[in-house]
Order: structure tokens, then C-alpha cells, then sequence
């Protein structure tokens, strides 16, 4: 099959590799129609994270068709359309019992924290992803789903990681009626949390970037007003005197680790190993939230964080929340409001590319040309 692969920073190729097999009963192989690329496999292209192995394919936001099932999977037939959420999860732990499907137990051996997710590096159990004319799907009567037939392909893939994300992220915030929300960030998680924060019942909604066209995106797709911060200075005391001098009710760090990185970031990651991020956003919204407020922490960092102002957190009395999605509990209402027409995800979706273009499809995200805010990649018919 033809599947991009990793040859080092900012280096990949699409390559043939073995076609994935069937290696346990309830295994599934997925023929890939569409994947997107996510803003945290940038940090991976850039040679941000830990164990990203040369030869490995990136890629966990997946729609496809089911091309063959293990002999004991119950749910999916060959030909059934399907959304493949970015956790990999067994569906029996302890806490995938819980509805925490991105911290199970069974999935990743090389971490206690996150569980198995599709096309990251090696911390995240090795998977292979999406990105390629077919995946291995693990556990497949727990993760996929099958796609409704009113529901688009584009729609669905949105639904696998960035939409879903963004709308735990409005969650975590635990949003009260009337609300102001602060989102740091105004890529494609960012924009669903704050798009998603008014189904919670936020009165206010601000977006926080540096960029023209996703601070447009911003009042376009999410309603949000929007500061610049080229503009404003200090998002900190903009944000402030916004609000009254009091801050937002809640704060969502939808940046994490900044996928350029800094020359610390770059010597941790390339030479030690222990790429961590910048905490940035995250001490933004500590510093943007009201005393006694609720930060929400859904960036992508790396297992090691340094200079969080955790001091400032307690003295205020935040509460911070923070996890990967576990995507599977987020699909049942988010179907309910697509379907009802209060949005559509793919609206986020800005370039499209087939497989074969994938090398220009990184570089045209990553160095956010053409007002690139999410790219997806073609590569059949559903």
C-alpha cells in the first residue's frame, strides 16, 4: 500500500509499506478515505516529541470503509463506512469502564498516563495511523463507529479528534450559564471549543491569537469576538480590562506545546529526549481565568512541563482540568447538535490534498500558508 512515512524533521515520504494484517481476532482493517492532519502531528514533523521512529506513519483522524474483521468482531461488517476515533482503547479496564477512553490501561506499554493513540510517536504504543491506504484498527467493537448515512464523511472526520476535542475542552471549563470563556488558540480545536462553549451556555465568548485569518475564522465559524495579540500587547491585561478587572469565568489552553518550538525545545527534544513545551498559553489563562474560575488544558504537551505558574493557580483557588478527549463519550451529543443543524465541522476544513501531495499538505500547515487552518487528505471513494 502507499502510506506516508516519517524520514526525520521535517522530512516525509509516501512510500509503499505492507498492507496492515489482521493480528488478533477482534482486529479490523480500514481502507482510508479520508485523514486529516492535526496540529499535533506538527510536533512530531518538527522532531518535537520522543520516540517518533523513522519509517513511522503519522495520522489519527481517520474515515474509511472496513476492508476485512477479525474473526470475533460482533459490530462491523466489510464495506461498513466508519469513524475512527484517535484513542485506541479496549473498552474493559478500569477506566475505560469510566468513560476514559484516552487513559486506557491495556493499550500503550510504554506510558501510565496516556493511552494507545494512532500515528504519534512511540510513547503512545507505536500504532501505525491513517495516514495510507489502510490502517489496523485494534478493539475494533469498541472504537469505530459506523458513520450515519445523513452525517458526511468530512463531517465524521472532524468528529475523530479536533471537533470532539474542542467540545471536551468546553466541558472541562464546567461552563455556567452566562459565562465569559476565554479560548487561547484559534486553530481547529481551539475554534470548536469556542464554537462549542455557547451548547454549554457561555454568555461570552473570546478568542486569543496571533493571526488575521483564524481570528477571522474565529468570528465567522465560532461568533466569538477576538483579540490580537500583535495588538492588544498583553493578552493577560486585555483580557482584564475586558472583563471588568475580574477575568474570564473560564480559560481554555487549546495551544499546548507551540509545534515550532523553541531552541530549548529543540535541544530537549533532538538531543535529551524530554521535549516538554513551552507553558505559555497555559500561564495566559491561569492569569486570564477570575479568582476561583476554571482553567481547561486540551494543547498537546510532551510528558515534561516546566515554569506552569502553579502558585498563582492555588492562591486564586482554580480549578484546572485537563486530559487527551475520549472521543467515543463526546459522539452521541455532538451528533444530536449536527444533526440538528446547529453546526458543521467540516466547515473547518480549509485544503484538501490527495495522499500523493501529502509532503506539500505539511508544509503548507505547518508553515500556515494560504490561510491553511485544517487540511485533509483524499485518497478514495467511501
Amino acid at each position: 500500500m502507499r502510506a506516508m512515512t516519517y524520514r526525520g524533521p521535517y522530512k516525509i515520504q509516501v512510500t509503499e509499506k505492507a498492507e496492515p494484517r489482521i493480528e488478533h481476532p477482534n482486529d479490523a482493517i480500514v481502507r482510508v478515505t479520508h485523514a486529516a492532519i492535526c496540529g499535533s502531528d506538527l510536533h512530531l514533523y518538527h522532531g518535537m516529541m520522543p520516540d517518533t521512529r523513522i519509517g513511522h506513519t503519522f495520522g489519527h483522524e481517520i474515515v474509511g470503509v472496513v476492508h476485512e474483521v477479525g474473526s470475533s468482531v460482533q459490530n462491523l461488517t466489510v464495506g461498513d463506512r466508519v469513524m475512527v476515533p484517535f484513542n485506541i482503547a479496549c473498552g474493559s479496564c478500569y477506566f475505560c469502564a469510566r468513560g476514559l477512553f484516552s487513559n486506557c490501561h491495556n493499550v500503550n506499554p510504554n506510558a501510565t498516563a496516556v493511552g494507545g493513540i494512532y500515528g504519534y510517536s512511540h510513547t503512545t504504543g507505536g500504532y501505525d495511523g491513517g495516514q495510507a491506504e489502510f490502517v489496523r484498527v485494534p478493539f475494533a467493537d469498541v472504537g469505530p463507529s459506523v458513520v450515519p448515512d445523513w452525517l458526511s464523511s468530512e463531517d465524521a472526520l472532524l468528529l475523530t479528534d479536533a471537533f470532539s476535542t474542542g467540545y471536551f475542552g468546553a466541558q472541562l471549563g464546567d461552563i455556567a450559564e452566562g459565562d465569559t470563556v476565554a479560548v487561547f488558540g484559534a486553530g481547529p480545536v481551539g475554534l470548536a471549543a469556542a464554537r462549542s462553549a455557547w451548547f454549554l451556555g457561555a454568555g461570552r465568548v473570546i478568542v486569543v491569537d496571533h493571526l488575521d485569518y483564524r481570528l477571522d475564522k474565529a468570528r465567522d465559524f465560532a461568533f466569538a469576538e477576538t483579540m490580537h495579540i500583535k495588538e492588544v500587547g498583553d493578552p493577560v491585561l486585555a483580557m482584564k480590562k475586558a472583563t471588568g478587572h475580574l477575568g474570564a469565568d473560564v480559560a481554555i489552553d487549546a495551544v499546548g506545546a507551540e509545534a515550532d518550538g523553541n531552541l530549548i525545545q529543540h535541544v530537549t527534544a533532538a538531543k535529551l529526549k524530554l521535549q516538554g513545551g513551552s507553558p505559555v498559553a497555559v500561564n495566559w489563562a491561569i492569569d486570564s481565568v477570575r479568582k476561583g474560575g476554571t482553567v481547561s488544558m486540551i494543547g498537546a504537551y510532551g510528558p515534561l512541563v516546566s515554569a506552569v505558574r502553579l502558585g498563582d493557580a492555588m492562591n486564586k483557588g482554580l480549578t484546572i482540568r485537563g486530559n487527551q478527549a475520549p472521543v467515543l463519550r463526546q459522539w452521541p451529543r455532538l451528533l444530536e447538535h449536527i444533526q440538528a443543524g446547529h453546526v458543521r465541522p467540516s466547515e473547518l476544513l480549509t485544503h484538501r490534498f490527495p495522499l500523493e501531495h501529502i509532503a506539500e499538505a505539511y508544509h503548507v500547515f505547518s508553515s500556515k500558508l494560504d490561510d491553511c487552518i485544517k487540511p485533509v487528505i483524499t485518497m478514495g471513494e467511501d
